[in-house]
C-alpha cells in the first residue's frame, strides 16, 4: 500500500519540527518506567525525575552560556514570552511603566504588550523597515527614563530577518533598561547565547529544535526583579510554580544535546538548499518577490510572494500535491488574515495576500527542493500567475 505521508514533503519547520527518535527515547522512562515521580519529592522515584531535570537544565545552560540557576523551564515559547514581559514589568513598577516591543513580534509578545496597556502600562510598538529590520536608532529614539524593558525578536518567525541585537542591547543597557529576545526560531539555526546577544531574558522552545511540544524555557539573568506568572509550589526557584513536565523536558534536553554539534554544518546545508530553492523559483517565475532581508535571514527560511495570486489557493494546491507549507499570514478561525509582520514592513497588498513561507529542516533533501520547484511552478502557471 502506498504511504502518502511518507512521500510528503514537509516545508513548515518554522511552525514545528518532527520529534527526533533520540528525544523520544529520552522521554520514555518518565512515561512508562519507574521514573514517574514528582521531582519535588525526596524518595527514589522523585529524585530520579529531579536528576533528569537537572541534566536537561545543565545542557540548556551550557548551550545558552548562562548559569544553571538562570534557566526556568516552562510549557513553551508562549508562556516564556508572557512571563518575561509580565514578570519584569510587574516587578519593576517602582522603576518605570514603559515597555518597548517591535511591531513584528510573535503574538505571544505583541498580545501580552497590549494586555499590559490595559493594566496602565505605556507601550511603544517600534516600526521596521521594508526588510523587516528594527533600527537601533529607532530603539534609541523610543527609550525614556521610564523604560523598563525592550523586547525584540531575534529573528522573525515569518520572514526570517535576523535583528541587530548586539547594537540594540548596548543602547538599551546604556539607558538602564532590560532586553528580552524571543530566540525560539534562531536557537536551532544560529549560535544563541545570553552574552552573545546582549540579552537579559531569552525565550527558547523544544518543538522548534526536534524536541517535544509542551516544553520550553525562559532564561532570566540573576538579580533581575521578576514577578512569576504562576504562583503555588515555588518550583523553578520561584519563577514558575507547578510540577514540571519531566518527560517533555528530558526530551528537550536531549534535543539540545544533539543539536549543538550539528547546528553549524546543518545551517550551511540548509542555506545552500534555501538559496537553490529561491534561485530556481526566480528563474521560472520572474514576478516572484522575496520578503525579508536578502542575506541577514535564517538559514532555513524562504518567504516569497506571487503578486496576482492568493496565498490560500497556493497552499491548498501545494497540500493536494503532497507539500506542507504555510502562509506569511496567521491562520485564525479557519481563515487567513493579513500578516501583521508583512503589514508592518509596508509591503503592497498584493504581496501580503500572496505570501507563502517555505521552511526547511534537517531531513530536507535536494530532491525535495527540485520537486517543490516543479510543483509550485505548475501551480502558479495554472492559477494564472
Amino acid at each position: 500500500m502506498r504511504n502518502a505521508d511518507a512521500e510528503r514533503i514537509y516545508l513548515d519547520h518554522a511552525a514545528t519540527t518532527p520529534l527526533r527518535p533520540e528525544a523520544r527515547a529520552a522521554m520514555e522512562p518518565f512515561l512508562s518506567g519507574d521514573a514517574f515521580g514528582n521531582p519535588s519529592s525526596l524518595h527514589h522515584n522523585g529524585q530520579r525525575a529531579k536528576r533528569a531535570l537537572d541534566t536537561a537544565r545543565d545542557v540548556l545552560a551550557g548551550s545558552l552560556g548562562c548559569q544553571f540557576s538562570e534557566v526556568a523551564f516552562s510549557s513553551g515559547g508562549t508562556e516564556s514570552d508572557n512571563a518575561a514581559l509580565l514578570g519584569v514589568m510587574l516587578a519593576n513598577r517602582s522603576r518605570g511603566n514603559h515597555l518597548i516591543v517591535s511591531q513584528i513580534e510573535h503574538e505571544a509578545v505583541g498580545d501580552t504588550a497590549r494586555f499590559l496597556q490595559t493594566l496602565g502600562f505605556s507601550v511603544t510598538f517600534l516600526p521596521v523597515d521594508i526588510q523587516g529590520r528594527v533600527s537601533p536608532e529607532t530603539v534609541a529614539a523610543a527609550l525614556t527614563p521610564q523604560t523598563v524593558l525592550v523586547s525584540v525578536i531575534h529573528a522573525s518567525n515569518e520572514v526570517g530577518t535576523v535583528q541587530p541585537l548586539r547594537e540594540i542591547s548596548e543602547i538599551v543597557h546604556a539607558q538602564g533598561a532590560y532586553l528580552h529576545t524571543d530566540a525560539v526560531q534562531t536557537f536551532g539555526q544560529l549560535p544563541v547565547t545570553l552574552d552573545g546577544l546582549g540579552a537579559d531574558l531569552l525565550t527558547v522552545s523544544a518543538h522548534k529544535i526536534y524536541g517535544p511540544k509542551g516544553a520550553g524555557a525562559l532564561v532570566v539573568r540573576s538579580g533581575i526583579p521578576f514577578e512569576p506568572l504562576l504562583h503555588g509550589g515555588g518550583q523553578e526557584r520561584g519563577r514558575r510554580s507547578g510540577t514540571e513536565n519531566v518527560a517533555a523536558l528530558a526530551g528537550f534536553g536531549e534535543a539540545v544535546r544533539l543539536l549543538l554539534p550539528e547546528r553549524e554544518a546543518e545551517a550551511v546545508r540548509q542555506t545552500t538548499l534555501r538559496d537553490l530553492l529561491l534561485a530556481s523559483l526566480r528563474e521560472r517565475i520572474p514576478s516572484l518577490v522575496l520578503n525579508g532581508h536578502p542575506t541577514d535571514r535564517l538559514p532555513n527560511n524562504l518567504n516569497v510572494s506571487f503578486p496576482g495570486l492568493d496565498a490560500e489557493s497556493l497552499l491548498l494546491s501545494l497540500d493536494r500535491a503532497g507539500i506542507s507549507a504555510s502562509s506569511g499570514s496567521a491562520c485564525a478561525s479557519g481563515s487567513i488574515e493579513p500578516s501583521h509582520v508583512l503589514t508592518a514592513m509596508g509591503l503592497p497588498e498584493e504581496c501580503i495576500n500572496s505570501a507563502i513561507r517555505l521552511t526547511l529542516g534537517w531531513r530536507t533533501t535536494r530532491e525535495e527542493i527540485t520537486r517543490t520547484v516543479e510543483v509550485l511552478v505548475g501551480i502558479v502557471e495554472r492559477l494564472g500567475g
